[in-house]
């Protein structure tokens, strides 16, 4: 299908569910990659979104009224992500949950945030995003924390004097990100380098491959999407030593498909383990460990939902001011990816878990906490084990 009919029959989707919508119900969109590059690694969030709506509906609803969800495609690009966010403001939603990536969430943010819609994101990390305004939030850490966690487990976990960090030029979380990294490794003692940029459409990594090779790093820091998969991989089997880390865009199964899952070695961080040993993620896990894509993106769509629903019950409405306002204040809520307290930002202050990968397969290693001090807004860490 062309991108021209799919807008069509997402128009068409617009006007059945538009009036379809009925008064017993509370109509949320959820905007996300159904088609194009990011569909793969989407996947994971989509379907943490429709089972948070499908709990909720079977424990009754909120305000006695059951939740509709409005899925609209972004077609994986900025510009379809600001279609559809005009498209769910003509369907008249309460809410609006996604995107995944920051790029297309921070489009839809600024829709949401000049129509004064809420809006939840699940996994966009980039700290543009909840800055575009008071309506927009997120249940996941920002690239502030991640990358300040991953220059700190280079220096002092695996004690990496020097680094090259591969930079996707179209993606504004790989941006962030990498200059997040390259701040505090060399803060911390640390020498980046090479910084190779590439686009995320590319098909032939070994330039940059061998743009890395001959800088000899300790770490090679991938802070992009799935595709850094395929781009570690080639590295690996270029012979190049250097230890591969990245973010939590490697958290998701397409990362794995493309590659991931033939390194031998590998470090990430992310924002929820399978093996997180609370009540409500164990229930969860078992509940829906069979969904396609299932993931730390599974996790965090389910949150957001039930963040959202839990906001509009306290509401006691469906005003989208009196919702906002009600997200605002949401403190220690219980939530599957750990205790969520939004600060004025709209940004949780959250936890961050490190995964190592050996021969291809993920596996808990520690996880990071964010301290701050009583005096002054210094950062500590604190590290703790599962199952302590």
């Amino acid at each position: 299908m062309n991108k021209g009919k799919s807008y069509f029959f997402c128009f068409m989707a617009i006007f059945f569910f538009s009036t379809a919508f009925a008064d017993d119900t509370i109509n949320i969109a959820a905007i996300y990659a159904f088609t194009g590059a990011a569909a793969e690694a989407n996947s994971g969030s989509v379907q943490g979104v429709r089972c948070g709506v499908d709990r909720i509906n079977e424990q009754g609803g909120v305000l006695g009224k059951k939740i509709k969800l409005l899925m609209l495609d972004n077609f994986s690009t900025p510009i379809g992500s600001s279609i559809a966010a005009e498209q769910a403001v003509k369907a008249g939603v309460t809410a609006i949950v996604g995107a995944a990536w920051s790029s297309h969430s921070i489009a839809i943010a600024k829709v949401a945030q000049a129509e004064k819609i809420p809006m939840i994101s699940d996994t966009s990390t980039n700290p543009k995003v909840t800055k575009i305004g008071n309506y927009i939030f997120r249940v996941c850490f920002t690239d502030d924390f991640q990358g300040k966690v991953m220059a700190r487990f280079a220096r002092h976990d695996i004690n990496a004097a020097t680094a090259v960090v591969f930079t996707d030029l179209t993606s504004d979380y790989s941006l962030k990100l990498s200059e997040i990294f390259r701040k505090y490794f060399e803060q911390s003692g640390g020498k980046v380098v090479a910084e190779v940029k590439y686009k995320y459409k590319h098909k032939d990594w070994n330039d940059q491959i061998l743009e890395a090779g001959k800088a000899g790093p300790d770490v090679l820091f991938f802070p992009g999407h799935d595709e850094c998969g395929q781009i570690a991989r080639q590295a690996q089997d270029a012979g190049i030593a250097a230890v591969p880390l990245g973010g939590d865009g490697w958290a998701g199964q397409a990362f794995f498909s493309k590659g991931g899952s033939k390194l031998t070695q590998g470090y990430y961080c992310t924002h929820w383990s399978e093996s997180a040993d609370s009540e409500l993620s164990m229930s969860f896990v078992k509940k829906y460990k069979h969904v396609r894509g299932f993931g730390g993106g599974t996790a965090l769509g389910y949150d957001a939902v039930m963040v959202l629903a839990d906001a509009i019950k306290r509401a006691g409405s469906i005003d989208s001011n009196k919702i906002r306002d009600a997200i605002a204040n949401t403190r220690s809520f219980n939530g599957v990816t750990g205790t969520i307290s939004f600060d004025a930002n709209g940004d949780p202050v959250k936890s961050a878990v490190i995964m190592e990968i050996k021969n291809g397969t993920p596996s808990y290693l520690k996880t990071l906490e964010p301290f701050l001090r009583n005096q002054g807004k210094s950062k500590k860490y604190i590290e703790r084990k599962t199952n302590e």
